[in-house]
């Protein structure tokens, strides 16, 4: 089983970090290649032609052994989970009675390019909702949105894990039923990528956006997504130079050029070639990559496997199992608490967890111990 790795990281011994969800600390190795590539841009006569172009593949290829994706050209570069989306949503033409399917509450950046694409076409959005009580609400959910897709059913967009509790949804299955539909999936991967197994080769997804500053342990402002050959003719959403065919030669970018890069190559972000940011987040996945997300789940669980079975013999609710992500999940409380003093004990305890809706929202890492939870709980028990 994989250990702990906190010497990996520059966490501070007084803060117990169960928050990876908002935002993964930094390894060490990734800030140190931040600093060396940022002072490389104080002697520019070191960035070669060749270099705008081939810093970009190592971390498409990268990204792709990461989700199991065979080719790593229909990897694309972006600087964020709205602009992942976008180029969905710009690529579809959708008619008045077609109909977009999304979970309740989901993380906005997957429902504003969705809104966008039914105001433009007159498509419908099903909102599916969770049943009110919690019993068994991970199954009950999935099965309400299997039993949605229809024929009508143009795409589906979910995250594999919800951001707000860590509620899995079952995308292969869904992802099924949706392209017997002739309907597209489209995942948002930015809570579970990283952490949790992902296989494009057993999902089939359209597309899996993924900002790269939560479980791929990257700087901020850059991200990858994955896009499937459905949509390898589609519109981006901006026209920048290097996407274009031949732009590795700069002595012919005024033959302006119709045809793009090869299959996603369209979809990437203008100076995606970013020579700070980019090695970082290829470094940040080459360490997952060793680490492995499956290790991650099984670190993850181990440690916090007593914690959960306390905090439901008290009366708080925690998804099974089988539906949710070990490195995320939401602590739903008894009446008899307001989550409002919880908040309040947690953080005099320096224990920093996030707030989503009525969820405590709980997501260790590699970096957390059993002695963290510890910690946790006996907050709980002094409340409840």
């Amino acid at each position: 089983m994989l250990t702990n790795q906190k010497h990996l990281f520059e966490l501070d011994e007084d803060i117990t970090y169960l928050n990876g969800a908002y935002m993964s600390p930094q390894l060490k190795s990734v800030t140190a290649l931040g600093i060396e590539s940022l002072k490389r841009k104080a002697k520019p006569y070191s960035i070669t032609p060749e270099d705008f172009i081939e810093i970009r593949n190592p971390l498409k290829k990268r990204f792709a052994q990461l989700i199991n994706a065979s080719d790593y050209q229909d990897i694309a570069i972006i600087p964020s989970v709205s602009y992942g989306m976008a180029n969905v949503a710009n690529s579809l033409d959708l008619k008045s009675t077609d109909e977009i399917l999304v979970a309740h509450e989901q993380f906005p950046s997957n429902i504003y390019s969705w809104q966008h694409l039914a105001e433009r076409t007159g498509a419908k959005i099903i909102n599916i909702e969770p049943p009110k009580e919690l019993k068994e609400r991970g199954r009950l959910w999935n099965e309400k949105i299997l039993k949605a897709i229809n024929p009508n059913t143009a795409l589906v967009a979910l995250a594999h894990c919800h951001w707000a509790d860590g509620t899995r949804f079952q995308l292969a299955k869904i992802g099924e039923k949706v392209h017997k539909n002739g309907g597209k999936l489209v995942i948002d991967g930015t809570q579970s990528v990283g952490a949790f197994p992902f296989s494009v080769a057993e999902i089939k997804p359209d597309a899996v956006i993924c900002g790269g500053y939560k479980w791929l342990l990257g700087p901020y402002s850059l991200g990858v997504a994955y896009y499937a050959e459905s949509l390898h003719n589609g519109n981006p959403i901006e026209h920048n130079w290097m996407n274009r065919a031949d732009s590795e030669d700069f002595s012919l970018l005024t033959n302006y050029q119709e045809n793009y890069q090869a299959r996603a190559g369209r979809f990437s972000v203008g100076e995606s070639s970013n020579f700070v940011l980019t090695p970082m987040l290829t470094r940040s996945i080459e360490q997952l990559i060793e680490w492995t997300p499956q290790a991650i789940q099984e670190y993850c669980k181990e440690i916090s496997k007593e914690a959960v079975s306390a905090l439901r013999e008290m009366g708080c609710y925690i998804e099974e199992d089988a539906y949710r992500g070990q490195h995320l999940f939401g602590i739903y409380l008894p009446k008899t608490i307001s989550i409002d003093k919880v908040k309040a004990a947690l953080s005099k305890q320096n224990i920093l967890v996030s707030y989503r809706g009525n969820a405590i929202r709980v997501s260790p890492h590699v970096y957390n111990t059993a002695e963290d939870f510890e910690k946790l709980i006996s907050v709980f028990k002094t409340l409840l």
